[in-house]
């Protein structure tokens, strides 16, 4: 073997014990498929350092520019992200080389003594620092006619579950594939279905980037790319996509697939009476943060089983959100660009 085909890859990751964890679950797929080291690279990010709420300091993208920049500079060799803090547009330079099996997508809670979000008493402080969240949690405590206070919380996964155990907060809400990767959801109190609570576009899936023009790297890291998982989360970013205004905007969506049929037409010849193909239901939440008000709705319709054509994804996110802002939800999501 040449130098090149053994020398180290570097993949940028963040510095919490959740992206170091996230990251090195890659960097061991990496290490199986190339047989070449990894070697992990913490970048500090805009995201990490600030205090701010994520809603002030813009939400999506924080966590993302600082690795961004060093793939550009020639720093690193890839980075892993969590696929829900990456902006919809995707830079041309940069490609998004894989998106690998996704971990469980909902949402879960911790809460004091083993409690339910039902069992939480009235008026329980509950702390999350997401707007979709708050929406929603707040919606549903009004539908089992109580209230609760959403409490905005910053921090790493030890620093929220710290406020539930030193009584600040009566529960935090986390998502449950952080949890799992950091070996930690056995103490999830409940995971909250997504009848109830839609996770954030992308949750619980890791984007792996490199630089476009590294065709090579592009075609070994695409080694990882799970089409299931791919498709589904072109249709919920699609959706957000469509919606989105520069705001932080409270969106939840979720796409599940299914493996369907349907009956070939007649023009389609009589070689076969069904056409295999994948059934995609795609739903979509856009709310007011004090849960006064939700836009919900859903769509299904059917992609090929070959998953390899993203512009029916594309298309139905695109058109779930045409429809929930003709349902009102440009109203409830501030200023939007036109």
């Amino acid at each position: 073997m040449t130098d090149s085909t053994m020398s180290t890859l570097r993949l940028g990751t963040r510095r919490s014990k959740l992206a170091m964890a996230q990251s090195g679950q890659v960097a061991e797929a990496v290490r199986q498929l190339t047989g070449r080291p990894v070697e992990l690279v913490e970048i500090t990010t805009y995201g990490d350092t600030s205090r701010e709420h994520l809603a002030q300091i813009g939400g999506t993208g924080v966590f993302v520019s600082a690795l961004r920049d060093a793939l550009v500079a020639g720093e690193i060799d890839f980075a892993v992200h969590s696929l829900k803090d990456l902006p919809t547009a995707q830079p041309a330079e940069l490609a998004l080389a894989a998106i690998p099996v996704r971990e469980d997508p909902r949402d879960a809670l911790i809460a004091r003594d083993g409690l339910t979000f039902e069992e939480l008493p009235d008026g329980a402080r509950v702390g999350t620092g997401s707007p979709r969240r708050m929406a929603q949690l707040n919606a549903w405590a009004r539908t089992l006619g109580k209230r609760i206070e959403t409490v905005p919380v910053r921090g790493n996964v030890d620093t929220r579950i710290g406020f539930v155990e030193n009584g600040e907060l009566d529960a935090v809400v986390l998502a449950a594939a952080g949890l799992t990767r950091i070996g930690r959801i056995d103490e999830a109190t409940q995971l909250l279905s997504p009848d109830v609570v839609l996770p954030a576009p992308g949750q619980g899936a890791l984007a792996v980037e490199c630089v476009a023009a590294n065709a090579h790297l592009v075609a070994t890291l695409a080694e990882l790319d799970d089409p299931v998982t791919r498709a589904a989360v072109t249709a919920e970013r699609s959706l957000l996509a469509a919606l989105e205004a520069g705001c932080s905007a409270p969106v939840g969506a979720l796409a599940d697939l299914s493996p369907s049929s349907r009956p070939r037409s007649s023009s389609e010849g009589p070689k076969a009476d069904e056409q295999a193909v994948t059934e995609m239901h795609l739903r979509g939440v856009v709310g007011t943060t004090d849960g006064s008000t939700l836009v919900q709705l859903s769509t299904t319709g059917h992609v090929p089983a070959s998953l390899d054509d993203e512009s029916i994804p594309l298309t139905m996110g695109r058109e779930l959100a045409v429809e929930m802002l003709a349902k009102g939800a440009a109203g409830l999501m501030g200023e939007r660009a036109l």
